[in-house]
């Protein structure tokens, strides 16, 4: 879906129609804490896109609008609108495709190798495009590949609304004048790497040899060595289990309050706890803190207990465990404050495998 937040809030909202808007945390006069979720076209122009700061956003939006521009509108999120929006599309691309696999809210994999050809995938998807916007008033870009990893390029290349179509015979030809953070499992960090040694487009990554990859990047390397040809063999799965399910929050001061952060954590609680069960699993194994500092510098730390469990309350002593550390000289040594509180669980299961409360204190 194209700026899909944006684009509900531009549909619902005629006022916000063809002017810049974000969806996100609120600016509060650029002194606000967060990120921004979506923006829409217009703000992309001025700089502004997803995980930009809100401050950040905030000042490139008083820019444009000392330079005679529109200034920026700023939205807050509204998830539980956007997902039953997003259940709406969904439906709508599984009467066209079968076999589907929702990688977000606003993004899906389908196999449509049950056409037949090209030709006849392209019309298929022609129909898909016009049915969503006939149904929801949003507008779909489509890639069309012979994998999920040209599909899914391919769909960011003609945005808004576009439909872009890459056979196999052309991908590498495709992929080639690219830069090389389009490339699925290529970050921020990598990519800088890379770039250090003059490596920038998928044409000079493709000219490193398989050994030379693996020796920088290990498996990874032999992993990339295939995306830059553009080899994918993954599957579209019709139903991929999350692998974790996390909850976060952005302070609006920065803290150490001991007091303040406890009543965050157990507001965390029980948000992963109500997305757990929403998820349709009962238990975890794994919880995972994450604290990010006053100056960005992040650390997570994680513990695997002895068996899974589904008690918030288990879930409450491991994560407050995790976190007496960096209220003190333990993890933070400088004392600095903190700026953002995240938690989250891994190792889920759909079984009810619950470790009992009493158990699980004495454990």
């Amino acid at each position: 879906m194209d700026a899909f937040f944006a684009a509900i809030e531009e549909r619902d909202s005629p006022a916000f129609r063809g002017v810049p808007l974000v969806v996100g945390a609120n600016p509060q006069g650029g002194k606000g804490r967060g990120v921004v979720s979506t923006s829409n076209y217009p703000a992309r122009a001025y700089g502004i896109h997803s995980a930009t700061p809100i401050s950040t956003a905030w000042r490139l939006s008083e820019v444009a609008r000392r330079a005679g521009k529109p200034p920026v509108i700023f939205v807050s999120v509204d998830m539980q609108k956007y997902a039953r929006v997003s259940e709406k599309v969904m439906r709508i691309v599984r009467r066209f495709i079968p076999s589907v696999e929702q990688a977000s809210i606003d993004e899906v994999y389908g196999d449509v190798s049950w056409t037949g050809s090209y030709e006849e995938a392209e019309h298929i998807c022609h129909r898909l495009k016009t049915e969503i916007h006939s149904e929801e008033q949003l507008t779909a870009s489509i890639g069309l590949g012979p994998n999920k990893l040209i599909a899914k390029i391919a769909s960011g290349w003609r945005k808004p609304n576009g439909l872009t179509i890459v056979r196999a015979e052309g991908a590498e030809a495709f992929l080639a004048p690219l830069s090389i953070r389009v490339i699925p499992g290529i970050g921020p960090k990598t990519e800088d790497m890379l770039k250090a040694k003059s490596i920038e487009i998928v044409t000079d990554l493709r000219a490193l040899p398989l050994h030379q990859l693996e020796a920088m990047l290990g498996k990874r390397g032999v992993d990339l060595y295939e995306k830059v040809r553009g080899r994918d063999d993954s599957p579209v799965e019709e139903y991929s289990e999350p692998k974790s399910i996390g909850e976060q929050e952005t302070f609006e001061c920065d803290t150490l309050d001991s007091h303040l952060l406890l009543n965050q954590l157990d507001g965390l609680v029980r948000g992963v706890m109500d997305r757990l069960h929403h998820e349709g699993f009962h238990s975890f194994r794994t919880v995972v803190l994450t604290i990010r500092f006053a100056d960005f510098v992040t650390k997570s730390r994680a513990h695997t207990l002895a068996r899974t469990t589904g008690e918030p309350a288990i879930l409450r002593r491991e994560a407050i465990k995790l976190m007496l550390p960096f209220l003190d000289r333990r993890e933070n040594p400088h004392r600095k404050l903190i700026r953002l509180l995240g938690l989250r669980v891994e190792k889920l299961s759909c079984e009810m495998n619950r470790v009992g409360l009493f158990d699980g204190l004495l454990s």
